[in-house]
């Protein structure tokens, strides 16, 4: 009985094994994605720091430095960034939820008194913003992977290294134990048929 336990329990180990390894390689496929997305979030970023502070650069020539400092007081606080999970194969994966970012007048200051490169470098920065926030959940994403296949790869290595070999030695000892009897009561069959017969 204590065989058949046994069997059932290194094929299901097997079979958990190899589960374990698809869903390795498929995070690491997907890991990888997310480094290439990530890059590309990233060249993209510096492009967009670099037109927002040529913007800033040219409206602070236009207004002056005191100008956009005025104009920057009135400008309302940001909206709360709200971050929700996805489960990408077990792993909790950052969603950082759209921002409505406020544009021309809901940004508090008036037409009147500032210039159209104030706009564009306000716009400029807003979309830095998004950027970032892009970026954040991606890096988020990217370290959740990465614990995620690290944990899998030690479950793993421990049914591959550890387990599996436990459960195959005590079976091994196991089935030797029992063809050991088995020879045993054979033999005591053999020698208790050969009794009777000089009898």
């Amino acid at each position: 009985m204590e065989l058949l336990k046994l069997r059932k329990r290194r094929t299901l180990a097997e079979k958990g094994h190899d589960l374990l390894e698809e869903k390795r390689d498929a995070l690491v496929m997907e890991f990888f994605k997310l480094i290439d997305a990530r890059r590309d979030l990233r060249s993209g970023l510096e492009v967009n720091v670099k037109r927002a502070y040529e913007s800033l650069a040219e409206a602070q020539m236009i207004m002056g430095c005191s100008g956009v400092e005025n104009a920057s007081y009135s400008v309302a606080e940001m909206a709360d960034v709200e971050v929700d999970t996805k489960s990408i194969m077990g792993a909790k994966i950052p969603i950082i939820e759209e921002v409505s970012l406020q544009a021309g007048k809901e940004r508090g200051y008036g037409y009147a008194g500032t210039s159209a490169k104030l706009d564009e470098a306000a716009s400029c920065f807003e979309e830095v913003l998004k950027h970032v926030l892009k970026l954040a959940e991606s890096d988020g994403a990217i370290r959740m992977l990465a614990q995620e296949v690290e944990k899998t790869k030690r479950r793993v290595n421990a049914l591959e290294n550890i387990f599996i070999p436990k459960l195959s030695a005590t079976q091994n000892f196991i089935e030797m134990h029992l063809e050991e009897l088995e020879r045993e009561d054979f033999f005591r069959r053999k020698r208790i048929k050969a009794l009777l017969e000089e009898i």
